[in-house]
């Protein structure tokens, strides 16, 4: 639960800052950005954010506790068919704020606090997983073979130790070089 701040509540009262967060939070599952002040998106976070964990959820329940905060039908219905299940694989972490610098007329700091995109189809532990894999794989000694692409025009070619390749005139096919291993370099150096 959110835990109530110290101090003046964004300009007034308890009651009329709940009933502005809700009304921002209308608006960013409405729109799905807004532009506001810094202070307003940054207490509008974690609403939005418990909001979206809602949506995911997706049951009775948590529609009609959601319900006591967005008032609006239609909008509940798109946070609960469209922005719950677009963040099902993310745990955590559906908005953004942007600064975009300091408001004409009473210079005060504003913000841009949006819904990020979803991720990919692979969920953050396959990521890890994936790039752990790479990491294991980089770190193995391995041949690699490598393709000499050649131009057409030249009729034979051959290729020596360094992997250059030497014109004579011929026919040329595409040439598969070894490169030394890790333990074949060491053992000429």
């Amino acid at each position: 639960m959110l835990t109530p701040t110290k101090g003046p509540r964004l300009g007034g009262g308890p009651a009329h800052e709940r009933l502005m967060l809700a009304n921002l939070a209308t608006a960013l599952f409405e729109h799905g950005r807004i532009t506001t002040t810094e202070a307003k998106a940054k207490r509008l976070r974690p609403l939005a954010e418990r909001l979206i964990t809602f949506a995911k959820r997706g049951d009775l329940h948590a529609r009609r506790r959601a319900m006591t905060v967005v008032r609006d039908k239609s909008v509940i219905h798109t946070l609960f068919t469209e922005i719950g299940p677009r963040f099902e694989n993310r745990q955590g972490g559906y908005t953004r704020i942007t600064k975009i610098g300091p408001r004409k007329g009473d210079n005060a700091p504003m913000a841009v606090i949006e819904l990020c995109e979803p991720l990919a189809e692979q969920t953050v532990a396959e990521a890890t997983a994936a790039t752990k894999r790479a990491a294991k794989a980089k770190s193995a000694p391995a041949v690699v073979e490598q393709t000499v692409a050649l131009e057409p025009a030249v009729d034979e070619a051959v290729v020596d130790e360094s992997g250059a390749v030497e014109s004579d005139g011929g026919d040329v096919e595409a040439a598969a070089v070894e490169e030394p291993t890790t333990d074949e370099t060491n053992e000429k150096s």
